[in-house]
């Protein structure tokens, strides 16, 4: 266990999380709010309706202004150890910034993303095959640049960082020997993705932005890399919180890859965008995520007490409840898809 700057988190670590959370997210709302009243979040990044969108009017996209540096500096001054996680996800907050304004070559951001992951693992191996750390690093890498395509549906990604997070933090803090700098620095992004969707949840007044997502896609992948290295949790446990992510932006990638298209460019087909088009909307279809995410974060956290077999055999049955949320939602946008072609055959009839 590493000792924070800070020794009342040692002698109290939950009440420490709960007040770097609250702290946290009164910094981030009072710094987007500030972007807003002064129209500076207009002058930052506009995020303007494309074929992708599910809104149809420009949106700031600055809510990574608030997340990153309340996360960078919560995370330096209450969970030094994590310090290279914190410079790196500032690093990489600073690359998407430019790529939101002025826009970057693909192999640029991602040139960064690879370069951030690495020097990651590199620093902080783990004492496993060389072959299971880059397997472990691409993992990671796939997290950042799903977690940005997974921003597209008010309070989505903000409300997927707030419980996923709140994971993280309870795995660290309630094990045999807690990590309390893995704890603090979780609970500091819960409590900024918390400020954050006080102004994101329908109807958006900002949007995450690259500058938001990249980061947390990037720390969502080196906490819980950290968290496997610290023997905090296995290897699944971070797969496993955030599964309703990695599994939507999973499918609609091989999908795409396997219909010949260009998986990078703008589209509608994720699930999540699926089910705001099918009319359920964006408040009713981020409240059916967070319950999803919820309900699996609560298994993670109960199979952590198990014996191995067991775990891999709750991973696996999780598998199966995703996998059948996904066939209902592709059976409703089937039968939505073919609705027009009915209703035409029956006016021609």
């Amino acid at each position: 266990m590493t000792r924070p700057l800070l020794p009342f988190f040692v002698d109290s670590p939950w009440i420490g999380a709960a007040c770097v959370a609250v702290l946290a997210l009164v910094a981030c709302a009072a710094i987007l709010l500030t972007l807003l009243r002064t129209a500076l979040a207009w002058r930052l990044a506009v995020d303007i309706p494309n074929e992708r969108s599910l809104h149809t009017r420009p949106t700031p996209r600055v809510g990574g202004w608030g997340i990153v540096p309340v996360g960078v500096i919560a995370m330096l001054v209450a969970a030094p150890a994590l310090w290279l996680a914190a410079v790196l996800a500032a690093t990489l907050a600073a690359v998407s910034q430019i790529d939101d304004r002025r826009g970057l070559p693909a192999r640029v951001r991602f040139g960064a993303h690879v370069i951030a992951v690495a020097l990651l693992i590199v620093l902080y191996p783990s004492p496993v095959p060389w072959w299971a750390l880059v397997a472990v690093g691409f993992l990671i890498v796939w997290l950042v640049n799903l977690y940005n395509f997974m921003d597209g549906s008010d309070g989505l990604a903000g409300g997927m960082a707030l419980f996923g997070f709140g994971g993280y933090a309870v795995a660290a803090l309630s094990g045999p020997v807690p990590q309390i700098d893995l704890g603090i620095a979780s609970a500091a992004i819960v409590g900024a993705a918390a400020g954050f969707l006080l102004f994101n949840f329908h109807p958006a007044r900002i949007f995450l932005g690259d500058s938001g997502s990249i980061p947390l896609g990037f720390l969502a992948g080196s906490l819980g890399y950290w968290g496997w290295l610290k023997g905090t949790w296995p290897v699944w446990f971070p797969a496993l919180v955030f599964a309703p992510f990695i599994g939507d932006a999973s499918v609609t990638l091989l999908r795409r890859l396997a219909r010949g298209e260009k998986f990078w460019q703008a589209h509608r087909e994720h699930y999540y965008q699926r089910m705001v088009r099918l009319g359920v909307g964006h408040v009713r279809t981020a409240l059916a995520w967070y319950l999803l995410m919820l309900a699996g974060i609560v298994l993670a956290n109960w199979a952590l007490a198990l014996p191995p077999a067991q775990q891999w055999l709750a991973v696996a049955a999780w598998a199966v409840v995703m996998a059948a949320v996904g066939v209902i939602v592709d059976t409703c946008w089937r039968r939505h898809q073919a609705l027009p072609s009915k209703q035409a055959r029956g006016t021609r009839g």
